[in-house]
């Protein structure tokens, strides 16, 4: 056994282990794009058909192998279908050049200052129950739902922040989306979540902003206009009743952070070892 280990190890080289340090770089960026989304608990489901596919086979169990490889079969024909909003956005982060590393963002004294223009923006609406909704553009390009808005790319600030949310006006009816130090768009529609587990005490605007969390990766901060409460939704759930020094150490990482899949890789190996 070990000399068989030995010569499979003498035939791997350089190429061999660069071919292999891709590979899982992809596999790792795949499974980043999938966790803490609805379509992680359809792989688990296959992963363990899969499981079950090779045991039946070892086993012996013909008609079960049988039965479970059409079945695998089936699945991998409807998987384009099961998975198209993330099969969409993988081709986007290829198209964007976002797929190995995340775009460089703002230094931390540019940050801590657009941070400082939507709390005061937030907790001015908070304070006069005023409802808002706003997108912060992560990784993942929104285009396809500023498309539906109205085009703005305006500078953020405080002010323009509550002219857009003050109540019948042309834009407050809808999200704003923010991209870097820039508004985007306002007056956007977000899709729904599908959750029949949320409280009743979540309206229209909080059940935007979780459909929207569960299908891309964007933070979006969100006003009660019946309470003041302030809420951030980020990967189909909800924080709620956030202050403003809350809110601010939530945000500030968003504009602030410069990383790598490698960097990524490594905070998440040193937090799985604490």
């Amino acid at each position: 056994m070990l000399i068989e280990i030995k010569g499979l190890l003498s035939t791997i080289g350089v190429l061999d282990i660069i071919d292999i340090i891709i590979v899982a770089i992809i596999l790792y960026k795949l499974y980043e794009m999938l966790n803490n989304t609805r379509a992680i608990t359809l792989v688990k489901g296959i992963i363990v058909l899969l499981i079950l596919t090779m045991v039946s086979d070892w086993l012996g169990l013909h008609v079960i192998y049988w039965l479970l490889q059409k079945t695998v079969t089936l699945l991998f024909v409807a998987l384009p279908i099961v998975f198209q909003p993330e099969l969409r956005r993988a081709l986007e982060h290829i198209g964007q050049g976002r797929l190995f590393v995340r775009s460089t963002l703002l230094d931390v004294q540019e940050a801590r200052g657009l941070v400082s223009e939507i709390d005061s923006a937030i907790m001015r609406m908070s304070q006069k129950k005023i409802g808002a909704l706003l997108v912060i553009e992560r990784e993942m390009g929104l285009d396809d739902i500023s498309s539906n808005g109205i085009f703005i790319d305006g500078i953020v600030s405080s002010e323009l922040l509550m002219n857009i949310f003050i109540p019948n006006t042309p834009l407050h009816d809808g999200a704003t989306i923010i991209r870097g130090k820039r508004i985007i768009a306002s007056a956007c529609l977000l899709p729904l979540t599908d959750d029949r587990t949320l409280s009743t005490e979540l309206g229209t605007r909080h059940r935007a902003a979780i459909g929207l969390s569960e299908q891309c990766d964007a933070v979006i901060v969100v006003v009660s206009e019946e309470t003041g409460t302030i809420s951030v939704a980020e990967h189909g759930r909800i924080y709620r009743h956030l202050d403003s020094d809350q809110l601010k150490q939530y945000l500030i990482p968003l504009f602030s952070q410069k990383s790598s899949v490698f960097r990524d890789f490594i905070k998440n190996w040193r937090n799985g070892k604490k």
